[in-house]
């Protein structure tokens, strides 16, 4: 099955989420603000102070000195008054960026188990460093380079204004040009970043797939094929980052024409007035150097441009993780009893293609029961819906007495207090043992931990011992063990193991078997095994074939039926 990608915000949303980033630190970035327009003025004494210089030394009588004092205290009142205010710009960044880091795990949190399966490992994890990280180059540089840029350059032009009107208006002429290559520029590069960073998306799926299934690639001979996957993710790649440059390859050649015409325009035509009589040397000289001066602002918005098209691409992906709609919809009901009853269940991970075919199952609570058939008969797909980890497609999974309440209307953590799953994929979280089993339940105590550790069967290290990434490495059936631990504190009335001992030895997992049922009596738990001695010793036996129930009972009667269970039993007895 192909990975389904998860949603992109729309360009409405990230920018009315930008707004409200902009409105959610006021009085810091007045302060941001204030600062950046205080050295943009200070700044803009000193054209002043030299078009009154050239003026004065045509007439015969500058100070040269003391202009130059006057200069050179302006240009050090400019830096100090720079440098603070980059500082409270970065200060700023880091502050929104904290805040939208935060932002983009409490949505991933969010997300649907199922979801996150069909989106496949790649696009989250692109979207988690990736973008992550091209997000964090826009806030803490492109943003602040930007907004000292846009109020230089409102400075500088009023500065420009208040200089002579006439003077002013020639460094308007590359106005109108800038303004057509950026409205032709912006819708274009929006949708060639979000391609961009889809294709970084599909090769970080293929890769992970490919590392992550090594051995079945090297067993079944598919190295040419991941290659040929490889090569075709690259090659899409390419192309999409081929058509960025080209818009880049417009954009500056352009914007760097833009840059020099006002001063050349404004230097002819202010000599022009000049001469005529309609302007000063020294308004000529400032409108000049003012227009001089636009040049810096002008190219850091035109550049960084660039930096927030893509980093707003990356904030649509990261804003897109919230428009998965919730898998449940809890409407304040309360189941009452235990009871959990499948009736007329069916799922399809594909429309049109039901793998689970009006499934009707009623557990009675504290009971056993052991589902059983062949390989990709549905066990799995139905053990997940009892858990209510998967909404059925049609039908319905409900919990409690008299009807019950169905699974998906029950918050996430309360229906983790009546069913919890335990498959044979375990995650050890970087931390310490003990940090690794408290996550079932944080007020657990040490007797609590030790217990449960005992129930398990556990041989490995102890409870301060750091294991996870660069810890103490498990073995998988320690790694199994503790995930087990973890289900036993957590205390579910409800327990859904799906081939939970397969990485245990048949004689481990026979004990470990065991010492579970003496822990999880009174408890209804659903085993779905490949090996039949779970089934002789369950209190009931539920064989699925073709996505159907097809027999279910007491292990004696399903022999005496001989059927599909019986073959089974006698198969794996060699009989």
């Amino acid at each position: 099955m192909s990975a389904e990608a998860l949603p992109v915000a729309t360009t409405a949303q990230v920018r009315a989420y930008a707004r409200r980033l902009v409105v959610r630190h006021p009085r810091d970035l007045a302060g941001v603000l204030a600062l950046h327009a205080l050295a943009a003025v200070t700044g803009l004494v000193t054209p002043r102070l030299l078009g009154a210089l050239v003026e004065d030394v045509r007439d015969g009588r500058a100070d040269v000195d003391t202009t130059g004092l006057a200069i050179a205290a302006f240009v050090i009142v400019q830096g100090v008054l720079t440098r603070y205010a980059y500082f409270a710009s970065a200060r700023l960044g880091e502050k929104v960026l904290a805040e939208l880091r935060e932002e983009f795990v409490d949505r991933v949190l969010a997300l649907p188990l199922s979801r996150v399966e069909r989106a496949g490992t790649g696009d989250l994890v692109t979207r988690a460093s990736r973008d992550v990280d091209t997000l964090g180059t826009s806030v803490r540089y492109a943003m602040p380079e930007t907004l000292v840029a846009i109020v230089v350059a409102g400075c500088t032009i009023g500065a420009l204004l208040l200089t002579g009107p006439l003077v002013a208006l020639p460094a308007l002429i590359s106005v109108p040009i800038l303004w057509a290559v950026t409205r032709w520029y912006l819708p274009r590069a929006h949708g060639g970043y979000l391609r961009e960073n889809e294709s970084w998306s599909q090769i970080a799926d293929g890769l992970t797939e490919t590392v992550q299934g090594a051995r079945t690639v090297e067993a079944l001979g598919l190295a040419e094929r991941r290659h040929a996957r490889g090569d075709a993710d690259i090659a899409n790649s390419y192309r999409a980052e081929r058509y960025t440059l080209r818009l880049r390859t417009v954009l500056f050649p352009i914007a760097e024409l833009g840059f020099v015409l006002p001063v050349v325009a404004t230097l002819v035509v202010g000599g022009l007035l000049y001469i005529n009589g309609m302007a000063s040397l020294a308004q000529v000289t400032a409108a000049t150097l003012y227009a001089q001066l636009l040049v810096g602002p002008m190219d850091t918005l035109l550049s960084w441009l660039d930096e927030l098209q893509l980093g707003g691409a990356s904030l649509a992906r990261l804003l897109g993780v919230g428009n998965v709609p919730p898998d449940r919809t809890p409407n304040g009901r309360r189941p009452e009893g235990e009871r959990l009853a499948a009736r007329d269940v069916r799922y399809a991970y594909r429309p049109g293609r039901d793998v689970l075919h009006g499934v009707d199952l009623d557990l009675r609570p504290g009971e056993r029961l052991a589902m059983v058939g062949p390989s990709g008969a549905g066990k799995s797909t139905l053990g997940r819906l009892l858990a209510g980890v998967d909404g059925p497609r049609s039908g319905t999974v409900n919990l409690g007495d008299d009807g019950g309440v169905p699974l998906v209307e029950l918050p996430l953590d309360e229906l983790r207090g009546h069913v919890a799953l335990v498959t044979q994929e375990h995650h050890v979280f970087r931390g310490t043992l003990r940090e690794n089993l408290v996550m079932a339940r944080p007020g657990a105590s040490d007797a609590d931990i030790e217990r449960v550790l005992a129930a398990v069967g556990w041989d490995g290290p102890g409870l301060s011992t750091v294991v996870g990434s660069g810890g103490e490495t498990l073995s998988p059936a320690q790694a199994q063990q503790l995930a087990l631990a973890r289900l036993v504190l957590a205390d579910p009335h409800t327990l859904v193991l799906d081939e939970a001992t397969s990485l245990l030895d048949p004689r481990a997992a026979r004990r470990l078997e065991r010492s579970l049922a003496a822990v999880l009596d009174g408890r209804t738990v659903v085993a779905i095994a490949h090996r039949l001695h779970t089934a002789h010793d369950a209190d009931r036996v539920a064989v699925v074939e073709d996505g159907r129930v097809t027999e279910l009972g007491t292990h004696d009667e399903l022999i005496a039926a001989n059927g599909s269970y019986a073959a089974l039993w006698r198969s794996w007895h060699g009989g």
